[in-house]
């Protein structure tokens, strides 16, 4: 893990299209502004691990969905 000490106003570049900038510090939190392209997705970290979980999970049930949907009818113009 890189370590890099920044006041605020300050900026951080990844890439050549990220850039994460210290906005203000007061008391116990930093905040913390991120510009980055829309293409790119930006989550805070408890929202990202619950997302990779609900996925995961889902993955699990792969086998009940494919019979759940098997047993409906198609929609015009599906193969």
């Amino acid at each position: 893990m890189l370590v890099l000490t920044r006041r605020p106003g300050e900026s951080i570049v990844i890439g050549d299209n990220i850039v994460i900038t210290i906005i203000e510090i007061k008391g116990g939190q930093v905040r913390v502004g991120v510009d980055a392209p829309r293409s790119v997705d930006v989550y805070r970290e408890e929202i990202y691990e619950q997302v990779r979980q609900e996925n995961l999970a889902a993955i699990a049930n792969v086998d009940e969905i494919r019979e759940a949907v098997q047993g409906q009818p198609r929609t015009p113009g599906e193969t």
